[in-house]
């Protein structure tokens, strides 16, 4: 599960001697911004990593990850799916974790962060420090963590990201969440099946509700390998090809008007409104579609 460098670890987490699980918390699909559905996702990461838990946290909606967590308990995979949203706050982007509703964006960080926590969520900051909007800075962080208001305190800070965002805030982050007594976690941010588990997360345990767990105890560790330079340039190309399918499929779903627009990644994804086929098996035929 390397990106190709040099593997970066924690210096805290749970003993690598002793038995510990692995969750890459930070997956996107082709319902946002990822070039691969849920079933080659899956098929990935139960064949080709060492992963016990996986976050699929799509910009702004949490569709596909329950379409996932479905297909996962359906077929008895060993691996564990965790219903995320990456939001967009008016502070930066953040994941939400262990989701049953999804969270509006364009609010505060606070106000989303509190409204994560009220429906038993997790609230990681994603790729923060870096100089970008999108990304959650030092001020915004310290006045959440000095509150002394649980319910809007984040529950960890996103310390190992491989991304270009990541990497050269990197040694920034790990010191800004130890002077301030936070969780750090790793994850891979990945747009594509390949890439996933080049960053992820370690704990005591191997459950989802042992990472859940160990976030909230502090006991979570982190490893991962940076993207090389130039490693996401194919990756980009794949997300403005699939920008151009989608915009077609949106246009002629809507000129043949049969009920189908552009394809989110899962079983009933390419139906108007989706509709997700709760058995993990075929998917409605055709003409159900309306």
């Amino acid at each position: 599960m390397s990106a190709g460098g040099t593997t970066r670890r924690s210096p805290g987490g749970p003993d690598r001697a002793q038995p510990h699980g692995r969750a890459d918390l930070h997956v996107h699909t082709l319902a946002s911004d990822g070039t691969d559905g849920v079933e080659a996702i899956l098929a990935h990461v139960t064949a080709n990593t060492d992963l016990d838990v996986l976050g699929i946290a799509d910009h702004e909606r949490i569709d596909a990850a329950i379409a996932a967590r479905t297909l996962a308990r359906a077929r008895g995979l060993r691996l564990e799916i965790v219903v995320g949203e990456e939001i967009t706050t008016r502070d930066g982007h953040l994941l939400a974790l262990f989701l049953e509703e999804r969270v509006r964006p364009l609010r505060s960080m606070r106000t989303t962060i509190g409204e994560i926590h009220e429906q038993g969520g997790i609230a990681i900051p994603a790729h923060p420090l870096f100089p970008y909007p999108l990304c959650a800075q030092g001020w915004t962080l310290r006045r959440l963590l000095d509150s002394g208001d649980p319910r809007v305190r984040p529950d960890a800070l996103e310390a190992f990201n491989p991304t270009t965002f990541g990497r050269l805030v990197h040694e920034r982050v790990g010191a800004f969440a130890a002077a301030h007594g936070v969780a750090t976690v790793g994850n891979s941010d990945a747009h594509e099946a390949a890439a996933i588990g080049t960053g992820f997360t370690t704990f005591p345990g191997r459950t989802a509700e042992d990472v859940r767990c160990a976030i909230l105890a502090g006991t979570t560790g982190w490893e991962g390998s940076f993207h090389r330079t130039t490693a996401q340039l194919p990756t980009f190309g794949r997300q403005l090809r699939k920008y151009g399918r989608d915009m077609r499929a949106e246009v002629g779903g809507r000129v043949r008007r049969d009920g189908t627009g552009r394809d989110l990644g899962y079983p009933g994804g390419r139906f108007r409104p989706p509709r997700p086929d709760e058995t993990g098996g075929v998917v409605r035929p055709r003409e159900d579609a309306s």
